[in-house]
């Protein structure tokens, strides 16, 4: 359902940057005005849906001139589905902007001197880079305009993409160009399959329903893993769609189902049964493999995760002597990527069952110099885990979008290790942690990577080092 509008409608709006979430941004008589599916540069006419004191939201009612670094969207849900927000927007621009986002971060909430950013690391693929989608079925799936006004839907059952901001609204998806095949000839053969079938699409309101969610991962190396998580223990149903898919598609590697009978759509804390195959697939990267189960954490674009941790490595500065903490390890990919040119690597990770693939990881490796600990971070990282294991060298962190915990940032300047290098998937919670840090650290050296073309996103990699005393 379209937000209700205003009677406010400006005309000859120019559109002259990105704002925060990737929003295009204006200004009018000093007014703030986020307007939809605009690249800076575009002049338009705009009708506001939402004024507030501070700014208003608006979506545009006619182009008066387009931006020269505006392209046509390579895809049909544009505009609509909302994964890829800058499809409308040239590559070129778009790493300008990640690359504005990061030094704006840094300077105005972290309020810090840098030295010069280095040129963001841009993706070599821009379509089909995502090894991970996951995809939910619905019972009454959103209606485009254009089949809102033909009436022509009978059938409201769909697999797809959340509308944004709507929990309850799913768009059907026939082609979606972010992760390779055979991503999207599992998906339609399903989503076929239990139509055919007659299994229920699950109704989010009445909470119940057979098919729930798809979890499809694939690698490098060419294994596919797929997770069916269905809404009851129709084990009839499941041993269907299980061997429809195990003699269809023989290039699934590692085909498992989760029984999620939950309010809502996690299933972390639930059992992955595996049907066929292994129960996990495996990424490479220098010649080191890891095994990704259904619950793992990896990044979701294998190539630029190479390329992030290599600059990560770089700026560790590693001889071989140095005893470094991996903190927020996750499945340990970065402390065995490092493994090598240290003495010793330290992981430490809330998720118990990612500590677990850790270890296995570093015996699949031969790597002997690991150790991997799971807990809370900020109950982790104490004078008496300090005590107990060696002080480090170098710590390098990679926190989730919310940052670091205030008691971790509290640690680490006691620690005061000589060299901490900070990954970041949100350089604006990473601005408020390195202004906490300035009190003991210099920023050395700032490396973005884009991870996610087509979005807001972007990694940031930042070098800080002891201040001298």
């Amino acid at each position: 359902m379209a937000r209700k509008r205003t009677n406010i409608q400006i005309e000859n709006l120019v559109i002259e940057d990105i704002a925060d979430k990737g929003r295009s941004l204006a200004k009018k008589d000093g007014q703030v005005i986020f307007v939809k599916n605009t690249v800076p540069g575009d002049i338009v006419d705009v009708q506001v849906v939402k004024k507030k004191k501070s700014f208003m939201e608006a979506i545009p009612t006619k182009f008066i001139k387009k931006s020269e670094d505006r392209i046509e969207a390579f895809c049909e849900y544009f505009g609509t589905c909302g994964g890829c927000k800058w499809q409308n927007l040239t590559y070129e621009k778009q790493l300008f902007y990640k690359q504005k986002q990061v030094n704006d971060s840094l300077t105005r909430i972290g309020k810090l001197e840098l030295p010069e950013i280095k040129p963001i690391i841009g993706s070599a693929e821009t379509k089909f880079y995502r090894n991970k989608l996951e995809f939910t079925f619905t019972h009454g799936k959103w209606l485009t305009r254009e089949e809102i006004d033909n009436h022509d839907v009978t059938d409201r059952r769909g697999l797809g993409f959340h509308i944004p901001g709507r929990f309850d609204k799913v768009l059907d998806i026939d082609q979606c160009h972010l992760q390779e095949e055979p991503s999207n000839s599992i998906r339609l053969a399903v989503r076929d399959f239990a139509k055919e079938h007659e299994f229920s699409f699950f109704n989010v309101y009445e909470m119940k329903g057979f098919m729930r969610n798809l979890a499809i991962r694939t690698t490098s190396t060419g294994e596919v893993m797929v997770n069916l998580i269905v809404g009851d223990d129709n084990m009839e149903g499941i041993q269907a769609i299980m061997e429809f898919l195990q003699e269809k598609f023989p290039e699934i590697t590692s085909l498992n189902y989760t029984i999620n009978q939950k309010m809502n759509d996690t299933y972390g804390d639930l059992e992955v049964v595996n049907f066929s195959g292994k129960p996990y697939i495996e990424e490479e990267m220098e010649g080191l493999r890891f095994r990704i189960g259904p619950k793992s954490f990896y990044q979701t674009n294998s190539h630029q995760a190479y390329e992030l941790y290599k600059v990560a490595r770089n700026l560790a500065q590693l001889t071989g002597d140095e005893v470094v903490y991996d903190l927020y390890t996750g499945t340990g990919t970065i402390a065995q990527f490092v493994a090598k040119q240290a003495k010793e690597v330290i992981g430490i990770e809330f998720v118990e069952d990612a500590i677990k693939d850790a270890k296995i990881n570093a015996q699949v490796n031969n790597i002997t110099n690991t150790k991997f600990y799971a807990g809370d971070m900020h109950k982790m990282l104490t004078p008496d885990f300090m005590r107990t294991h060696s002080k480090p060298d170098v710590i390098i962190t990679d926190p989730p979008r919310s940052g670091m915990h205030p008691k971790v940032l509290k640690m680490l300047l006691e620690i005061a290790a000589p060299r901490i290098v900070y990954v970041s998937c949100n350089p604006a919670t990473q601005a408020r942690d390195l202004e906490e840090l300035d009190r003991k650290y210099v920023v050395k050296e700032i490396q973005p990577v884009d991870m996610f073309p087509h979005t807001h996103h972007v990694e940031n990699v930042v070098l800080l080092e002891l201040r001298k005393s």
